[in-house]
């Protein structure tokens, strides 16, 4: 029997990030003293009282089937947690709950484009944001950044990229994986430049939110003039370390959440009740009782770029948010270590891995091949121990 998959999927990249994160617990298992700096994931446990909330839900027996865009005091929750925040105003009816913000992302690209139509992705990405374009048979349009211009994209080529196909822009702020963090004017020059393509739809993913190292964050939504073409991608995941509960949350215009909603009827259905709860909870805190977590993120930070910033080959700049560092590796290509060519930055995340047994992910993932990605979600022992075998490993490179 031939075994024969769809295009579609074979179209499809496999995940970097996963990827790497199974080589790393294959090599674990395999009792090597693997270093795994590769996920996006915070290494703090969900705060108690979010917990408190699952635990009292399963006791309340909250059990059976949900609305399918979630419960309504979850959107109800959602609403304030918007105006909040973000000085953003929105109808319980314009949120919907996912299976994490992924879900959220590949909802509205799948809603939003066809066969023929363009997203245009400023490089670095997120890995997956390609992967969905690709399987919603449109055409993703990379517009390459630079790190002098710490990987943002400017208004030039942002109209350089748009065209009469254009039906997205998706992107993320603070951005996975730079830590890039996109300011009041940066956005509004953005937006200045979509006033000429009114059709287009952004897709701001936003998940990154509270972990910002330069005070406020601004919304696309919230820029004059966008409110009705934004759909806002956010979740628990990344700022209440919730990555394991799988609660992601959109906001935006009533047609495209109503068709959303639609899709995910015929998908997933609703997410989990347990989690809902939880979510309910997170959204409902004051943002302060995370503090703690920004903070730590933004030490850590400062202590693994004073590290990286002995590597001579690494070029750093400063993430503004998130807990990555993207440094570009160019410089080291076409040197060898052990008499082993580097010849690109796929092949130096596997000699790391390899050699130094430290698993970090290779920029060609997100769109940007001269870089790596170095998460800084781990304790500090660790982190510093990685930066050690790092600086280990290049002090050997020769030519």
């Amino acid at each position: 029997m031939a075994h024969k998959l769809s295009n579609r999927v074979n179209r499809l990249s496999e995940s970097a990030t996963i990827a790497m994160a199974q080589k790393s617990r294959e090599l674990k298992a395999k009792g090597l003293d693997i270093i795994s700096l590769s996920l996006g994931e915070p290494d703090f446990y969900t705060p108690d009282f979010i917990k408190e909330a699952a635990h009292q839900a399963i006791d309340d027996n909250f059990s059976t089937y949900t609305p399918v865009p979630g419960y309504q005091d979850l959107r109800e929750a959602a609403v304030k947690k918007f105006k909040r925040d973000n000085g953003l105003e929105y109808s319980p009816s314009q949120i919907l709950f996912s299976t994490g913000a992924k879900q959220c992302i590949n909802n509205a690209i799948m809603c939003l484009s066809d066969k023929g139509d363009e997203v245009v992705i400023p490089a670095p990405f997120w890995v997956t944001y390609e992967e969905i374009v690709k399987m919603a048979n449109a055409t993703p349009v990379i517009i390459e950044t630079e790190i002098a211009s710490d990987f943002k994209v400017t208004p030039q080529q942002l109209r350089d990229h748009l065209s009469e196909n254009t039906k997205v822009l998706l992107f993320s702020s603070p951005c996975n994986p730079t830590g890039s963090v996109y300011s009041k004017e940066e956005l509004a020059d953005i937006a200045e430049v979509l006033k000429d393509y009114p059709d287009v739809i952004v897709v701001a993913d936003e998940i990154y939110e509270h972990i910002n190292f330069i005070g406020e964050h601004y919304s696309m939504a919230n820029i004059e003039g966008m409110f009705d073409r934004t759909v806002t991608v956010n979740g628990v995941s990344k700022a209440f370390a919730m990555t394991g509960w799988r609660v992601g949350f959109m906001a935006g215009p009533q047609w495209i959440i109503d068709a959303c909603n639609k899709m995910q009827g015929q998908v997933t259905s609703a997410t989990c009740s347990i989690a809902q709860r939880a979510a309910k909870a997170a959204l409902e805190a004051d943002p302060v009782v995370i503090q703690h977590m920004t903070e730590t993120f933004l030490r850590r930070r400062d202590m693994v770029l004073k590290e990286l910033s002995k590597i001579e080959f690494f070029k750093l700049n400063e993430p503004e948010g998130a807990f990555y560092i993207f440094p570009d590796v160019s410089a080291c290509f076409e040197m060898k270590y052990e008499g082993e060519k580097i010849e690109n930055a796929d092949n130096l995340c596997l000699l790391l891995l390899e050699k130094a047994q430290v698993a970090l992910v290779t920029g060609g993932a997100f769109g940007a091949p001269n870089c790596i990605r170095f998460s800084y979600a781990a304790a500090d022992d660790i982190l510093i121990e990685a930066c050690n075998r790092l600086v280990g490993f290049f002090s050997k490179l020769e030519a």
